[in-house]
């Protein structure tokens, strides 16, 4: 807004300006859907490795199963990090509280399933939780190194091709 002779004056993008901030939005919002899903798919491959690998210190099958399932429980987190994201971007709020309180509803649901899931395979599926709390923090890991890896690896390719 521009003041002028004491008026206040709204400045107005013009059709192309508002087609090309709407465009740029559409093709960041695509990126970010495709970057959460490389890093789910980063978590899986990151996962059975250390599986594999616990397998073979170990020998045993349990504790192999018992990594398989802490990582499965931070793909899981990550999943539910990627749906909800996904779900936000489609209801857009225009109130920052609102926003505000939808984040720390989704942080406290992603927090309540990773306990409840953990408690199960501890308790009822009777796994090995030092084994089982290494695959889940290893996953967890995965979430915040994928996305800088991702994002420093399409920097390198960009900056190549120019």
């Amino acid at each position: 807004m521009v003041k002028d002779d004491g008026k206040v004056q709204q400045e107005c993008l013009t059709l192309p300006e508002n087609v090309a901030i709407i465009a740029a939005l559409l093709d960041a919002e695509a990126k970010e859907k495709k970057m959460a899903r490389q890093v789910i798919m980063l978590q899986m491959a990151v996962t059975l490795i250390g599986a594999s690998v616990a397998y073979s210190i170990k020998g045993t099958p349990q504790f192999a199963i018992a990594v398989l399932s802490g990582g499965g429980v931070s793909i899981v987190n990550g999943t539910l990090l990627a749906w909800r994201m996904d779900r936000a971007a489609l209801h857009p709020a225009h109130e920052a509280h609102h926003q505000l309180r939808l984040m720390y509803y989704y942080a406290a649901e992603r927090f309540l399933v990773a306990v409840v899931l953990l408690c199960i395979c501890i308790a009822v599926l009777k796994l090995s939780p030092l084994a089982l709390l290494g695959g889940f923090v290893i996953g967890q890991a995965v979430l915040p190194a994928g996305r800088l890896l991702l994002s420093s690896f399409k920097t390198e390719i960009v900056i190549k091709n120019v």
